[in-house]
């Protein structure tokens, strides 16, 4: 097997899966948001297809009309934590919010799931697009786009800084002389910014990935930019192979900026799957869970990207209504992609709403044409790698029997994990503390 390229594949903790109304499904496990042995069995299963990394999301902010999925699920480190115990090479990513956390806290939580899971942690930076997330963080006002990034940029220097403040042998435990630590070894942050001030040193020491994965979720021009500076993964989306190309190529190009090549920061897109015998088969899948969503419920799906906008006012059957920059605060690559797909193509509300709730699958067909289709995308550049997600509950297990094997077959996927970290696993080199440079 060729180790010039391997493709990477991980997958997303969300629920019963499919659509939003994807818990009534006949195969659904209707609980599965907070159903941890229903987790567990899926980590098993994704580490039995030696997949890279389980990933789980996260939002601050729910009200009444939420995805049932967010409105009663595992907080994502508790859960990861938990799975460590249980899994022994699976990456373990969790989502946590830089608007709304403080540095500190977050580089010991996560310096604590590496070291609980020898090396296997992952932190999907998000800056919170929902508003209502400051209702519950005692804030007057959900942060703009462009501050939130500010923020972030900062926030990742700090918890970066902090991780370093032990070097790897700083901890000597030496019995016969007294000698628990090397004081040479250990290195405090000193930190004074725009938006944060933190002495340090952290009360935990350097992890055995050298630090944790840094993934980051998002697609505008101020989340490229944070990736390419900070992030090891970058976790998006986009509709079609042109769209993926030419983010992958802006995206890469942003590093040598930073002194970085282009391997050093993966691009995984998120992708809907149904694996199938056949055509019908498939379209059989689909339709039942597609069947499953109502209007209503499809409204208020929509209505979150939009800042939990109320789309029951307009008529369903006619153009979809101008909303002039509502979602710019946001979701904002995805509100914009959803205005413009509506514009080009003529769609209604209707259209757009039930689209949104229940979309076909990128990636649909027998195994092999499934193979084809991520292959096509890996070989063309539109992705280092993709983060499945199942069309229906029930597809998660049928894509690890049923596609992985003709990946592997292929060569384009490793037979057997190359070690016992994350960073092994995903071919990233270990970095090198900063204050030993």
């Amino acid at each position: 097997m060729s180790t010039a390229r391997q493709l990477r594949l991980g997958t997303i903790l969300h629920g019963a899966s499919g659509n939003m109304s994807a818990w009534r499904h006949p195969a659904a496990q209707a609980d599965a948001s907070i159903n941890f042995e229903f987790v567990k069995q899926t980590a098993l299963k994704a580490e039995q297809g030696k997949l890279d990394f389980i990933f789980v999301a996260d939002g601050l902010y729910i009200n009444e009309k939420s995805i049932p999925h967010f409105l009663n699920r595992f907080e994502p480190l508790t859960v990861l934590s938990a799975l460590a115990s249980v899994t022994q090479h699976l990456g373990l990513v969790g989502t946590l919010s830089t608007s709304y956390s403080e540095p500190f806290i977050t580089a010991r939580q996560f310096a604590s799931l590496d070291h609980l899971s020898n090396g296997r942690a992952g932190w999907n930076v998000v800056t919170s697009p929902l508003e209502g997330s400051a209702k519950n963080f005692s804030r007057a006002q959900h942060p703009e786009h462009a501050l939130r990034y500010r923020i972030a940029d900062e926030y990742l220097q700090v918890v970066k800084g902090l991780w370093d403040s032990w070097e790897d042998d700083a901890f000597i435990r030496n019995k016969a002389s007294g000698q628990f630590f090397d004081a040479a070894k250990l290195h405090t942050l000193d930190h004074r910014g725009d938006f944060f001030q933190v002495a340090g040193p952290l009360n935990i020491g350097r992890t055995p990935q050298g630090r944790p994965i840094i993934f980051q979720a998002g697609a505008s021009d101020d989340g490229k930019k944070l990736a390419a500076t900070h992030a090891d993964a970058i976790f998006t989306h986009h509709e079609s192979l042109a769209e993926a190309q030419d983010f992958y190529r802006d995206v890469k190009s942003q590093l040598e900026v930073h002194d970085r090549r282009a391997d050093e920061l993966h691009i995984f897109q998120g992708v809907s799957v149904i694996v199938g015998d056949d055509a019908d088969d498939v379209e059989q899948q689909y339709q039942t869970t597609a069947a499953l969503v109502s209007v209503e419920d499809a409204l208020n799906y929509l209505g979150r990207y939009f800042e939990h906008h109320d789309f029951s006012q307009y008529p369903l059957d006619e153009p979809f209504p101008e909303l002039g920059d509502l979602g710019q605060n946001s979701f904002r690559s995805t509100t914009d992609e959803i205005k413009r797909n509506a514009r080009v193509r003529g769609l209604t509300l209707r259209q757009v709403a039930l689209e949104a709730a229940s979309p076909r699958p990128r990636f649909s067909g027998t195994p092999e044409e499934v193979a084809d289709g991520l292959q096509l995308w890996f070989d063309s550049h539109a992705a280092d790698g993709f983060i499945i997600q199942g069309g229906t509950p029930d597809t998660f297990p049928r894509f690890v029997d049923r596609v992985v094997p003709v990946l592997q077959a292929r060569g384009l996927f490793r037979q057997d994990y190359p070690g016992t970290t994350l960073r092994e696993s995903l071919g990233l080199m270990l970095p090198v503390n900063q204050f030993t440079q």
